[in-house]
């Protein structure tokens, strides 16, 4: 009868840490990917809410010229219809210029009034659209240090073959990636995340 070779514990153990190491190391690689992601996302989110406030603050800028344009058109207006009130002071052909240019200058301020309408909407949309970027910053932000901390505890499983230890990194990263995705899409807000951000 030949003789049955068992394996030696050791070596099955030496191959199930390695096997267990080699996991651990692939998903680890998964968490740096949806890091970088999660980086880039809070960048490009801090840029759109820069771009978006610069681009309200232009926007209230044209509005206040808008109003000076409005308010001067509006005083002019007055003082021809002030001079044109007093029955005395003008005559046939300059009254009647006086009437036009008083005329030009309603209509001038009714353009203005209605431009400047116009102006404060493109502002207020520009205004939403950079709280919008805002809000979204912060997933990003918690996403990285989640990610970051699921990296470092999963490395530590690899050193130590230590189960617990990756499991606890896989739900980290898990919540990492939640955030992450959540930063894209805005599915569900976190009020203390919005607090943080003013709102």
């Amino acid at each position: 009868m030949p003789e049955l070779e068992l394996p030696n514990p050791e070596e099955l153990g030496e191959r199930r840490e390695k096997h267990f190491s080699r996991r651990v190391a692939l998903t680890t690689a998964i968490y740096a990917v949806v890091l970088a992601i999660a980086a880039l996302g809070g960048n490009n989110a801090m840029k759109e809410m820069l771009l978006a406030q610069q681009q309200s603050s232009d926007q209230w800028a044209f509005y206040q010229a808008k109003v000076i344009r409005e308010h001067q058109y509006r005083g002019l207006k007055l003082q021809l219809e002030a001079q044109l009130a007093e029955p005395s002071s003008l005559k046939g052909a300059e009254r009647a210029k006086f009437e036009a240019l008083a005329t030009r200058f309603a209509e001038e301020e009714k353009r203005y009034n209605a431009e400047k309408k116009d102006i404060e909407q493109d502002a207020k949309k520009l205004e939403h659209l950079r709280d919008r970027h805002r809000n979204r910053d912060p997933y990003f932000d918690f996403a990285e240090v989640f990610l970051q901390i699921a990296i470092v505890t999963s490395s530590v499983a690899i050193l130590s073959t230590s189960r617990p230890m990756f499991w606890f990194s896989l739900v980290l990263a898990v919540i990492g990636a939640i955030l992450t995705a959540n930063g894209f899409t805005q599915l569900f807000a976190l009020p203390f995340l919005h607090h943080a951000t003013g709102h």
